[in-house]
């Protein structure tokens, strides 16, 4: 069960989805004019175009609430309620026309994850949850898998060349143990997390606006989500974050990486 609020807001996070995805499903199919930021990050001029839409849909509804997004900054970020939005997750996979690309639309309250949608139009999929609560991908009820042993575990990781030298010697403790290792995934890993297909999420170099989204719904289906040092995720966090199925696994990864 949700309260009234919640629901309100989840069902207009998806709305900003559905607006996202018209977006960008247009500029898929559009030749790209690609940009590159000061972090050495690919950005398109879709990116701007998402942001700038979904900031004016908050905006106009819900004026009191704040927004933290990656191509426009914060605005009132010390507000109840804030908006985080990376409007084009997988800016590089959609250059390349590799279908890991999507919007993630995350909610705060009180600076913690609470609402989450990772919409990805290439492969028709999304995934809406609220922290603790509930998770679905499809309008479908999903949950993590139990796996408590790091030697049985499919591991993720958006991008190793994120990861600075010492963040690097961690990671490699992980990798070293784990079953398998998937890279490339972008935000969709953190989505496949959440419906039980992998096991552990190991990655540097984000921002909030990378995570805030999927956090919410991994806390929904049952999982855990929080920095490489076991602190909660708040929107002053790291670029370091943890996530897993199972709270034994999550354990042995923070030692790890520690």
């Amino acid at each position: 069960m949700t309260d009234a609020l919640t629901s309100e807001l989840t069902r207009f996070a998806e709305h900003l989805a559905d607006e996202a995805r018209l977006l960008l499903a247009r500029a898929a199919a559009e030749p790209t004019s690609v940009g590159v930021k000061a972090d050495n990050s690919f950005v398109t001029a879709t990116d701007r175009a998402i942001e700038a839409r979904l900031r004016e849909l908050i905006g106009a509804a819900h004026p009191d609430h704040g927004i933290v997004g990656e191509e426009y900054g914060s605005s009132n970020a010390d507000a109840e309620v804030v908006w985080v939005l990376d409007p084009l997750d997988g800016t590089a996979p959609f250059i390349a026309g590799i279908p890991v690309y999507g919007t993630l639309i995350g909610v705060s309250r009180h600076g913690r994850p609470w609402i989450g949608v990772l919409d990805y139009p290439a492969t028709d999929d999304r995934w809406v949850g609220v922290s603790g609560t509930f998770a679905e991908r499809n309008g479908a009820k999903v949950a993590v898998r139990r796996c408590a042993d790091l030697s049985s575990a499919l591991l993720t990781c958006s991008n190793p060349d994120f990861f600075g030298p010492a963040d690097h010697a961690a990671l490699t403790r992980v990798r070293e143990r784990a079953r398998y290792t998937l890279y490339g995934g972008s935000s969709f890993a953190f989505g496949a997390l959440a419906s039980g297909r992998t096991d552990l999420a190991v990655d540097s170099g984000l921002k909030v606006y990378d995570v805030f989204a999927p956090a919410a719904v991994i806390s929904g289906a049952g999982g855990v989500v929080t920095e490489w040092s076991g602190a909660e995720l708040t929107l002053a966090s790291g670029t370091r974050v943890v996530a897993a199925g199972d709270p034994e696994l999550h354990a042995t990864a923070l030692a790890l990486l520690a």
